[in-house]
């Protein structure tokens, strides 16, 4: 056998067997992921809807919807995932809101790469607690009913943004003073 012909058989050996490492990895630690995942996102729900222990997700429309309720089974309000488009990309939100009253409960930015020191301040509580009381009639516009992040305009815009957008539609499937 030449030279080239046992380093492509080599090569092809030593690619197989990676590949096989690689899909055992992913095998092996895909579950534990998917489990973080599931947590992380009970905790966000559970984090902006107050009083909510536990949660149970609903396909409404084109959106998912996560119903916060309390140990009783009581309902303690709504949250849904809201995306907007950052300085850096894009900015993914948890919302947490109360058909009944037509408020919101809270904000949890869940991800968003904007500049270290300016546009990641949107995730501190100067910025997200006051979405809190929020109307669903409220304009959600930076720099006159929202409090924009010093420097960061286009970052507080995109959250601003982004949630008025996705409580316009849950507002279309949960109308205010209904029930959810």
């Amino acid at each position: 056998m030449n030279q080239y012909a046992r380093m492509i058989i080599v090569l092809m050996i030593i690619s197989i067997a990676s590949g096989a490492v690689l899909a055992f990895s992913y095998e092996a630690t895909n579950p534990k992921i998917q489990e973080q995942a599931r947590q992380k996102l009970e905790q966000s729900v559970l984090t902006v809807i107050p009083g909510a222990t536990k949660m149970e997700e609903v396909q409404k429309d084109d959106m998912m919807v996560y119903i916060g309720l309390d140990d009783q089974g009581n309902k303690k309000g709504i949250s849904f995932k809201a995306t907007g488009s950052g300085f850096n990309g894009p900015i993914e939100i948890m919302v947490g809101y109360n058909p009944g009253e037509g408020k919101l409960l809270g904000i949890e930015i869940l991800s968003m790469s904007e500049t270290p020191g300016l546009g990641a301040r949107i995730k501190e509580g100067a910025f997200t607690e006051q979405f809190k009381g929020k109307s669903a009639e409220d304009k959600f516009v930076a720099k006159e009913d929202v409090q924009a992040v010093s420097g960061a305009t286009i970052s507080s815009t995109a959250v601003a943004n982004a949630i008025k957008t996705s409580l316009d539609k849950i507002v279309k499937i949960y109308p205010v003073g209904g029930d959810f």
